[in-house]
């Protein structure tokens, strides 16, 4: 049975899980669905049209499901869905799609949310991404596995961020940052590998070096797309290095930062 405390509002339609707990004056409404074991801290507001998997800690005074501050759309009939074991801190907001894209907001599973962050309507996080205090991220971002953006960085409505790179604090990101990378400064620019995610993920000291080598042609050879030839005849077999060039070769609205710190 879910534990919920009298001052807390539930809508009667609202579907809570197994050893649900759902703190004083929080408000839960009509469709919400929320998964086993999962905690909702006081005066948090889940709004109807979210989904909450298991074993997610909502810290107080969060907001989840709030519609899009877009003039255009309002978000009606869309949706925020969050995956397993994310930790959300307090104050942090997360608003639901819009029509004018998938309709859909997702929080994937094991990211960390800290205080005071945002994210944004139609926003894609995937598994164990780290946001920050205060991180705003615009419209429509998708983040890749792994990343970590640091405190007070906002991120411009459209980017991507590649697979296991990190964008330091302090940072405005307004173009798509590529897989592996650190970044930092407004406009962010490239500072090179992100060496201690690489090896917190166990990659090879062999795979980091030629990751290395590629980000050294992919800054310096000729146009984009003669760099990512170079690179992909450099390293034809190596699964890594092609993960690279791959999310290089995606469609972009915003175009990948191409500058190292200091140019």
């Amino acid at each position: 049975m879910a534990e919920i405390h009298p001052q807390a509002i539930v809508d009667p339609s609202a579907e809570l899980g197994e050893d649900v707990t759902i703190g004083p004056g929080a408000i839960i409404e009509k469709n919400v669905i929320i998964g086993d074991g999962t905690s909702v801290g006081p005066y948090a507001i889940i709004y109807e049209g979210t989904t909450i998997g298991k074993k997610n800690q909502i810290g107080p005074f969060v907001t989840i499901g709030a519609a899009p501050q877009h003039l255009a759309c309002q978000g009606r009939g869309t949706r925020v869905e969050i995956g397993d074991e994310n930790i959300i801190r307090e104050y942090a907001s997360i608003h639901r799609g819009t029509t004018l894209d998938q309709g859909l907001t997702r929080i994937g599973n094991r990211c960390f949310i800290m205080a005071y962050a945002h994210v944004g309507h139609d926003c894609v996080l995937a598994d164990e991404v780290i946001l920050t205090n205060t991180v705003n991220l615009g419209g429509h971002v998708k983040i890749g596995k792994g990343v970590v953006i640091g405190g007070n960085s906002a991120v411009h409505q459209f980017c991507r961020l590649g697979e296991l790179s990190f964008v330091a604090g302090l940072s405005g990101v307004d173009k798509d940052v590529p897989p592996f990378v650190r970044v930092f400064g407004s406009p962010a620019k490239i500072v090179g590998l992100n060496l201690v995610g690489l090896r917190r993920a166990k990659l090879s000291s062999d795979a980091i070096r030629k990751l290395s080598k590629a980000l050294k042609i992919y800054l310096r050879e000729g146009t984009l797309k003669e760099a990512l030839a170079r690179i992909e005849e450099s390293f034809p077999e190596d699964d890594i290095v092609q993960k690279f060039v791959a999310f290089l070769k995606e469609d972009s609205k915003r175009g990948a930062i191409r500058k190292a710190l200091g140019e």
